[in-house]
Order: structure tokens, then sequence, then C-alpha cells
């Protein structure tokens, strides 16, 4: 069994926001091979509090005790403002509001602590080698924890991040590396074993009404907050990005640590551009030549595994029976 930490900005129930980090959890939720052991909350697709409200509504839902604590609640450096904005402005697109007018919201429940930074570096540094952090929000609280807490870098199994764009049209950069691009940059320097799900890849995946239904399909609590909560998200998507359903980002992170022929990748240099202007916050990568491998200056990107291919038809299988688990 995987020991894991989510950390995660979940919006499930909330107008407008996306769903992906709530499928996420209920997929690890869902899956015997993972033990979820701690979800932490940062400020990104939806404020820090909010989040932590839709991760600790689910568990209190489910009865089970698995600590939420809440994080950060802006970057490091970048001003929240501007992106806060265009966030929110969601809600508002062509009266998309109404998509969510039957959708439950989360109850108003309290985190339960407040410092997701202390929470992740002391359980990692308590288990050395143990532990795997599932970051699928901007990096702020990882950040932050390898701050007061150095040898979290080596004593954690592997970070596996959903963040960055690469080669994507109409992307110069993705939310969760823009929302806090030194946060990014810290993370991917600090020596730990990284694995980067970026746009490039979970924009291959792809989830219908649908398919919705066969997943849900079972009689279960969290079969019933992924069905209800992703619904107008789909419907959502639908509208604004011309899709024949939804993508599902957060997800593939935790199914690739189910089944790692879910999506295949590559070892590259990769880095963030922290200068300002219109690309700050963009992610690049180059394959290293061989004859690099040795005495690579930091400036040159840190050695990342990252993911380019997804097979989405095995994606669905990996969620469909998880959830099947469910009533077994």
């Amino acid at each position: 069994m995987k020991r894991i930490i989510i950390d995660c900005d979940p919006g499930n129930g909330i107008a407008g926001a996306n769903t992906d980090d709530g499928l996420a959890i209920a997929l690890a939720l869902a899956s015997p091979a993972l033990s979820l052991e701690l979800i932490t909350t940062v400020a990104g697709n939806t404020p820090c509090d909010v989040g932590a409200r839709v991760a600790k509504d689910l568990i209190v839902r489910l009865g089970l005790s698995i600590p939420v604590v809440q994080g950060a609640m802006q970057a490091l450096q970048e001003d929240p403002a501007p992106w806060r904005e265009t966030l929110d402005h969601r809600v508002n697109q062509l009266a998309l509001g109404k998509l969510w007018q039957d959708v439950r919201q989360p109850a108003n429940i309290a985190a339960d602590a407040f410092d997701a930074a202390d929470a992740i570096g002391k359980l990692i540094c308590d288990n050395p080698g143990e532990i795997t952090l599932v970051a699928i929000g901007p990096l702020t609280n990882v950040a932050l924890a390898m701050q007061r807490y150095p040898a979290l870098a080596e004593s954690v199994a592997e970070i596996v991040i959903m963040g960055g764009v690469f080669s994507l049209d109409d992307y110069i950069k993705d939310t969760n590396f823009g929302l806090d691009p030194e946060a990014a940059h810290q993370v991917l320097h600090s020596g730990a074993a990284v694995t980067l799900v970026p746009m490039d890849v979970t924009t291959q995946t792809l989830l219908t009404q649908q398919d919705l239904t066969r997943l849900t399909a079972v009689d279960h609590p969290l079969a019933d907050f992924v069905r209800d909560t992703l619904r107008p998200w789909i419907d959502y998507s639908m509208e604004t990005r011309q899709l024949a359903g939804c993508w599902i980002h957060d997800a593939l992170v935790v199914a690739w640590l189910l089944n790692q022929r879910v999506a295949s990748g590559i070892d590259y240099r990769v880095d963030i551009e922290l200068r300002p202007g219109a690309t700050r916050g963009k992610s690049w990568r180059y394959r290293q030549p061989l004859r690099l491998t040795v005495g690579v200056p930091d400036h040159c990107g840190a050695s990342v595994h990252v993911l380019h291919s997804v097979d989405n038809t095995l994606l669905l299988s990996i969620i469909e029976q998880a959830f099947k688990r469910l009533t077994s």
C-alpha cells in the first residue's frame, strides 16, 4: 500500500470551480492500493479556506478521520488578485451559475488545522522514504514545507505534480505554476524525485456525461459526490471549451500512481520563467544530451520525469474499477 498526501485546491460543489481535485481525492479514497493519510489545501482554483471546506465536508460525509489541514492563502510573491478575478469570472460566463443551482454546497465545516506546510513536512520527515506527495494545486504549501524542513526533499518518496504546460496552443502558462512561479521553481530544483504531469498530457484526457453515469453507477456516497459535482462542470466545459466532456487533470496523477501504464513519460530538463512580463510563470523543457548528463548547471533546468501521453480508456477503467470496489 502506497502512503500518500494530497495537497490540493478542490472546488467540487462551488459554482464555476474545477472539480478534478475532488475526483482525484475520490479515486485515492476508493483505491485499496493507496493510503490517503493527509489532505492539505492551498489557494488556487478556489481560495484556501473554500478548498478546505470542500475536502472536510467530503471526509465528514464519508465518516472518515483523515485530517484536512488548511494552508497558504496566497503565493510566495505573486499577486493573487488578477488570478482570482479571472477564476471567479467563470461563474458569470453565460449565466453558468445556473448549472450549479441544484448542486449540494459543501457544509461550512472548519479544517482540522491551519498550517499545511508543517503538517506536510512533519509527516514526510517522520516517515523517510514512505510518503508520496501528490501536489495538484499551486506549490506554495510544498515550498514552505521545504523551507521549514530541509530534509523533506530527501525524505519524500516522490512528488507527483500536476502543473506546467509546454506546447499547447492558447496556453502560455497553467494556473498551478502561474499562481506561484517561485514555489514551482523551488520544488523542481529541490533535489526531490519529481514526476510532472503537465497540461500537455492532461488535456488528452476526457470524461463525458455518459462516462460519468457509468463510472458512478454504484450506490455509495463517494460515487454520489463525484456524479453530482462533476455533472455541471462537464456541461460548463462543453459550453465554454467546445469539448465532448471535460478534462480530468488531477485524476490522471492518482491513476498513474495506481497503474503507470496509463501514461508514458520522458526525462527532461525543466524550469519556470520568473522574470516579470507575460511569460512569467511559463514552464519550459528540453531533452538533455547524454554528453551533458554530468555537471549541468542549475540554470539549465532541473531533471524531471515528465508524462507526455495518456491511455484515456485505461484511465476511465481505473476509475470505474475503483468505484465498483466501494460496494464489494
